[in-house]
């Protein structure tokens, strides 16, 4: 049963965020999806905020050409992992700042859900680092399955493993 015809990956190159690829195994091993892609979106860079620092176009021009090839030769890892499954994947490399982005290429790309990673921070945490998946989650308009980072929070029983939680 084709439930979900094309599932969005969001990547950064973490492990942390690699942690969802179990799952988008199992989920196309279980509705058969028309097709993964994997997405990573490389922001503009940004110079320090330091007075006195300068940096030349040429650098920065060589710095951003860098991150997209880093970016690229990352998914294409990813991919050839998924290859050998026999599922049909492909890779995406996406250009800003990445929550925008991602909602832009899901609505204009037919996507049918998102699986992404989360650090589950909350509070100042969150309000200080920001979290692209809890404005992915507020922004786009397809079902997101958001997956704990093990170890990311304490008091969740690992997987598999029981709850603690009286009957």
């Amino acid at each position: 049963m084709e439930i979900y015809r094309k599932v969005m990956v969001p990547l950064d190159g973490s492990e942390l965020a690699e942690c969802v690829l179990p799952h988008v195994k199992a989920l196309a091993a279980v509705s058969h999806p028309g097709g993964i892609i994997f997405v990573r979106v490389v922001e503009p860079f940004k110079t320090p905020s330091v007075t006195g620092f300068d940096i030349s176009a040429v650098t920065f021009e060589r710095i951003e050409k860098e991150q997209r090839a880093d970016a690229k030769k990352y998914l294409q890892r990813i991919v050839k992992r998924f290859d050998k499954d026999s599922i049909s994947t492909r890779a995406e490399l996406l250009y800003g700042f990445a929550a925008e982005e991602l909602t832009d290429y899901a609505s204009k790309n037919a996507v049918d859900l998102i699986v992404i990673a989360t650090h589950g921070r909350s509070g100042i945490s969150r309000w200080v680092w920001g979290s692209v998946a809890d404005r992915l989650l507020r922004s786009a308009c397809v079902p997101i399955m958001m997956v704990r980072a093990p170890g990311s929070a304490p008091e969740c029983p690992p997987q598999g493993k029981a709850s603690s939680v009286p009957k």
